[in-house]
């Protein structure tokens, strides 16, 4: 299998990203948004998906939803990127993450289609130092920029901070199963020959 790293750099009038990933890491991680609730979900995601994630990202005119929306989607570019033709992955997976009370479970299909389902059930108009809306467009943003069908859901929980963190641990670990190699595969994991 090919070495799986990707760096993309996204620059607009709003903001700088650069992100790398190493799907094949051991879970290193250089993360600095300037967004405590958002480091920490990333720090949980490359940790528990296995991966190296190295996000640095500047704000150009300060507005907190442009940096939230450009880190998502630079990281599932990066991500897309580094799966390549996804020769050789185990392709499909599934993960129950428990958070203290609150239970987040992902289900993941590689396939290079982008659907996704997103249900966080979140409650608070804000939660640490991320608003509702702009926690739910991240997640929305990153699902969407995956190339890959995914469907993220909450099951139950009191604690928003549990549900969101639950759902993004059960991501993680679903997406490091999913993109794991597969011995037993060889080539291109579908039926049709091409994702």
């Amino acid at each position: 299998m090919a070495s799986r790293k990707s760096t993309i750099k996204r620059t607009t009038k709003e903001t700088d990203v650069i992100i790398s990933v190493n799907l094949d890491g051991s879970g290193k991680i250089s993360v600095n948004t300037g967004i405590n609730f958002l480091d920490h979900l990333l720090v949980s995601f490359g940790k528990h998906a296995m991966l190296d994630l190295n996000v640095k990202a500047k704000s150009n005119d300060k507005i907190e939803h442009h940096l939230i929306e450009d880190i998502a989607i630079t990281i599932g570019n990066a991500i897309d990127k580094a799966l390549g033709n996804r020769s050789g992955i185990t392709r499909f997976s599934y993960a129950s993450v428990p958070m203290d009370e609150s239970l987040g479970e992902a289900s993941v299909d590689l396939v290079k289609r982008p659907y996704y389902k997103l249900a966080l059930s979140i409650k608070r108009s804000k939660i640490e130092d991320i608003s509702k809306e702009d926690l739910e467009h991240f997640f929305h943003s990153l699902l969407q920029n995956l190339n890959s069908c995914i469907h993220l859901t909450v099951k139950y929980g009191d604690n928003d901070h549990h549900k969101v963190e639950a759902a993004m641990k059960s991501l993680a670990v679903a997406f490091r199963i999913a993109s794991s190699k597969d011995k037993k595969q060889k080539g291109i994991p579908s039926t049709k020959g091409k994702m």
